[in-house]
């Protein structure tokens, strides 16, 4: 009797942490959000890494990216994404080509760099796993769970600086063994941004093959 009463603790023990870190993990990230909607506009240097030790991958880009309301202007890996809130390019420079979509925003497995800030509002669950310091800077450590269990990934853990609420790191943990990660090393919020810097300036670039794929 008295193991089970132990059995029952420890349930009840790990039910309400669970229920604490849930919280914590929503009081941190709905601060973020309501930050980040603050800003007009986000620009970001940031290092782009996959990992796959079964395969012994381990590649490291940098890339940039420029942020205003639902447009998206992202470079990486030599192609440039443009999203303009309705029409999407890729220029992929080396080809001599860009490919114009509308993307389909049901789809699941496209992740709209713009909405990265706001993702868990919807489809996950989350976890409060605490602080830590890397590079010096102290860290709010979160895990994000999908509901939907046919994702191609198995959680996402967020990195938040603590002293100014921005991200400091993505990384998505893939069930192919495919981790990704975006790690920021630099952010400016709230400078002027056309609308034009969010589509593909045909004019600057006439020997360009565009593929109309809308």
């Amino acid at each position: 009797m008295k193991y089970l009463f132990s059995l029952l603790s420890l349930a009840l023990m790990s039910t309400m942490l669970t229920a604490q870190n849930t919280q914590k993990a929503k009081e941190i990230l709905d601060q973020v959000s309501a930050k980040t909607k603050t800003y007009t506009t986000i620009s970001a240097d940031f290092s782009f890494s996959l990992e796959n030790q079964q395969e012994k991958i381990n590649e490291v880009h940098q890339g940039s990216i420029k942020v205003k309301g639902n447009k998206y202007a992202v470079k990486l890996m030599g192609v440039e994404t443009f999203f303009d809130g309705k029409n999407q390019w890729t220029y992929m420079k080396d080809a001599g080509e860009v490919q114009v979509i509308v993307p389909d925003a049901a789809d699941e497995s496209v992740l709209n760099p713009a909405k990265i800030f706001t993702m868990y509002e919807k489809g996950f669950k989350f976890s409060y796993i605490g602080e830590k310091t890397e590079g010096g800077k102290v860290l709010y450590e979160i895990d994000l769970f999908p509901e939907n269990r046919d994702k191609p990934f198995s959680r996402i853990k967020l990195l938040i600086q603590k002293d100014n609420l921005q991200l400091y790191s993505f990384k998505q943990i893939g069930k192919d063994g495919n981790h990704y990660t975006v790690k920021v090393s630099k952010m400016q919020t709230n400078q002027s941004f056309a609308d034009t810097d969010f589509t593909f300036n045909k004019l600057a670039n006439p020997n360009v093959d565009v593929i109309d794929l809308r």
